[in-house]
């Protein structure tokens, strides 16, 4: 079957989306790892350790930060993700639709970790704040939508 956008796809964002959500964290990672030394005993106070080390550089601390940051936004993003595209799937939305707002958020939270990461200044805060409020509109999208088709449908 060759892929369309009307093939079913939608699911595979699923854990497209959850990748994009743990890149910050290998970046981080790897970031602590060349810096201070990763402590695996005690993985969750890595980045308060190299915040509070004289020896790191401001700026090297602060994308640290960012970089959990990125991670745990797209940890809070992915349930509604989740039930966007399961919600869509289940209600008989257009995989067209699907497919397209799947790509779209996959390509949004891509570019919103690459803001995130990369900005230190107001502007570009601005900008990461605005592709946060794309890609939550997207699944919102999906879910009315849903919902619209269930309740003109009458049931489940």
């Amino acid at each position: 079957m060759p892929f369309t956008w009307s093939t079913p796809l939608s699911l595979y964002s699923i854990p497209a989306v959850w990748l994009t959500s743990f890149v910050p964290m290998n970046l981080k990672f790897s970031l602590i790892a060349r810096t201070i030394g990763y402590n695996n005993v005690q993985p969750r106070a890595n980045t308060g350790r190299m915040v509070n080390n004289r020896a790191v550089p401001k700026d090297v601390a602060a994308q640290a930060e960012r970089m959990e940051g990125a991670h745990l936004n797209g940890n809070e993003m992915l349930p509604i993700w989740i039930a966007a595209v399961l919600a869509g799937n289940q209600a008989g939305v257009a995989q067209e639709t699907l497919n397209s707002v799947s790509v779209a958020f996959i390509v949004t939270r891509i570019l919103y970790n690459y803001v995130y990461i990369t900005h230190t200044t107001q502007l570009a805060s601005t900008l990461r704040t605005g592709l946060w409020s794309i890609s939550l509109s997207l699944p919102m999208y999906l879910i009315v939508k849903a919902g619209n088709i269930l309740r003109t449908r009458g049931s489940l």
